[in-house]
């Protein structure tokens, strides 16, 4: 998989380091990972700031805006620009006339770090406020994890360079990975697979999605916004993950290793 970074702006620098091993120093060329400030700019305003992995980042874009029901569908987006700025990135997005009303109304300000969760909400309504039901037919056969979870590890490219990046992947339900997106943060990783699979004209009902990280809140409830059924992950769930999975009709899978997995919501889907 290629990792398209923006110019002058690379995914991974090499740096210099004093390694050990035991009581042996050496000097060593380590590969580390990037993150970058990246501004979301919508109709001209600063929406939200998430520090970012500096690669796919027109999917980021469209992915955040869907999973954060700042526009219901692609089309909703009339133009899309990436700019290079001396302290980071700003992507700017006109939205139609309807979906830049809505966001001045309810707009927040978000500052973003590194795996947060409720970074710049409000109010404690706001949590509520996105609440879906999702409605799936979907069936996953068990077996489907394990051979994802092992043909993910091989498609985490960016991952084996640095070790320092989280990865989605979207499979099908027998377990054949057809999409991954890597990035620093854990949601970014998720909202880059759904802009990925948006652009792509891909329903989010063919399949699923497996994280290499824990199954937090927010993960879910971006699953959730854009009809995805089911979610796995490497990690354990938090308490308020499980809880949003029950309400909202996700089925959230954790402890995803080898062929152990558990089911905490909605295991009518998996067989």
């Amino acid at each position: 998989m290629q990792h398209e970074a923006i110019a002058g702006i690379e995914a991974h620098q090499s740096y210099g380091a004093q390694r050990w091993v035991g009581s042996v120093a050496t000097h060593s060329d380590e590969t580390v990972a990037e993150e970058v400030p990246v501004a979301l700019v919508y109709n001209g305003i600063s929406h939200a700031v998430m520090l970012a992995t500096p690669t796919e980042l027109e999917d980021f874009a469209l992915g955040f805006s869907l999973s954060e029901c700042i526009v219901g569908r692609p089309g909703e987006i009339h133009d899309l620009e990436i700019l290079e700025q001396a302290n980071g990135i700003e992507v700017h997005m006109q939205l139609s006339a309807e979906r830049a009303h809505a966001l001045k109304q309810h707009r927040r300000s978000l500052a973003g770090r590194t795996g947060c969760g409720l970074c710049g909400t409000e109010s404690l309504d706001q949590l509520a406020r996105r609440a879906v039901t999702v409605h799936s037919s979907a069936a996953l056969s068990h077996g489907a994890l394990p051979r994802a979870l092992a043909a993910l590890q091989a498609a985490q490219h960016l991952f084996h360079l640095t070790g320092a990046v989280h990865a989605a992947a979207w499979c099908d339900f027998e377990g054949g990975i057809e999409l991954v997106r890597e990035d620093v943060g854990r949601h970014n990783a998720l909202d880059k697979l759904i802009g990925a699979l948006a652009t792509r004209r891909r329903g989010f009902d063919g399949g699923f999605v497996l994280m290499t990280s824990r199954a937090s809140y927010e993960i879910v409830q971006k699953a959730a916004a854009v009809g995805i059924a089911v979610v796995a992950a490497v990690s354990a769930p938090t308490g308020m993950a499980v809880r949003v999975a029950t309400e909202s009709g996700v089925t959230l899978i954790g402890f995803v290793r080898g062929e152990r997995h558990c089911v905490y919501s909605h295991p009518e889907r998996v067989h």
